[in-house]
């Protein structure tokens, strides 16, 4: 009998992470799942999706002791940073990972201009960790999130992975820039196989409440006006959460091969494919809320473009497809976020 893959996936407690450890669960692996646990946004909500997985909130509030979950043993928890040199190795050591699916990060374009060095110490420091692991364990293939945010104000679109990305406009894209520059210095030096996954505007249920739909979402029911940036002239490359772990498993299922252009480094956009105008995306959960928001509009906020639109072509050719309309997507979030704030 064939032995089941095991995969660690950090940030599992995040949005991605948590609905990403869903699907690899479904589909047979063994999968641990590691978070900090930090409290960049309401913990309260990061505690519920690890709830839906089956892990037990005082259990997983306890820092560096794996606990297993109570609706499948193929699953277990470690709260754990990054960064921590002596921890991360240990587990690396004892489980022998095949994969490593790295989204454990610091998010959020805005917060990077008011608190960069959170940023260095999760996505810098945390992820030389990674790779020095993942070098010394023999990973077969690391995974990490990258941003669509890289592309900074490229004014060509759609954004191609051929596309220069040098000149970032937040910490944040500066951070995920260096993190492609990383990996392909150790899949150069060292063969370690890596993908970085330049994710466009994730969206859906269980999201960040510190992302546009449930900052929209919350202040039209409570009846306070939605901050609209550049006057609304923005346009974004909305992708449903369903679509975002689809092209990871399809990413997963791809690593680098020796005879690519560069051997054992490659990155993908997930995306949509197809941008969205925000009026539009506000117009749609306004009908699915029942309600018109009232609209403050204000400049451009600053480290913020005003377009994403990703070039999936390398993706779609290994069998990558976005199939949820915005219409589906934002009647799915507007269902979840009811339930869940009510």
């Amino acid at each position: 009998m064939e032995r089941r893959k095991k995969v660690l996936v950090t940030g599992a407690a995040g949005f991605i992470g948590f609905h990403l450890c869903k699907v690899l669960l479904q589909q047979g692996m063994e999968v641990i799942g590691l978070d900090n646990i930090n409290d960049y946004y309401a913990v309260d909500l990061k505690y519920a999706r690890l709830a839906e997985l089956g892990i037990v909130q005082k259990e997983a509030e306890r820092w560096g002791q794996a606990c297993v979950s109570i609706l499948d043993s193929s699953f277990q928890f470690l709260r754990l940073n990054l960064e921590n040199r002596e921890a991360l190795p240990a587990l690396f050591a004892t489980e022998k990972f095949d994969a490593v699916i790295n989204l454990a990060a610091q998010a959020g374009v805005r917060y990077s201009l008011e608190n960069p060095f959170a940023y260095v110490d999760s996505n810098l420091v945390g992820f030389v960790n990674i790779l020095e692991c993942c070098r010394y364990h023999k990973v077969e293939h690391l995974l990490y999130a990258s941003s669509s945010s890289v592309y900074g104000e490229n004014a060509q679109v759609p954004f191609s992975e051929d596309d220069q990305v040098d000149y970032p406009v937040s910490l944040y894209a500066a951070t995920k820039k260096a993190n492609e520059l990383m990996a392909h210095t150790y899949s150069h030096l060292y063969q370690v196989p890596t993908t970085g996954l330049r994710f466009f505007t994730v969206y859906g249920p269980w999201g960040r409440p510190d992302m546009a739909p449930i900052l929209f979402a919350s202040a039209i029911k409570e009846g306070r006006p939605i901050k609209v940036f550049n006057h609304g002239e923005m346009r974004r490359d909305f992708t449903y959460i369903d679509d975002i772990v689809r092209g990871i498993i399809v990413a997963l299922k791809n690593p680098p091969v020796e005879k690519s252009k560069k051997p054992y480094y490659q990155v993908f956009n997930i995306g949509n494919g197809e941008p969205v105008s925000l009026m539009y995306f506000i117009e749609t959960l306004e009908k699915n809320i029942g309600i018109v928001a009232e609209k403050q509009m204000l400049p451009m906020q600053a480290g913020d473009v005003p377009q994403t639109w990703a070039d999936t072509k390398y993706l779609n050719n290994l069998g990558y497809q976005s199939i949820t309309s915005i219409e589906e997507g934002v009647a799915a979030f507007v269902s979840w976020y009811t339930n869940f704030y009510k």
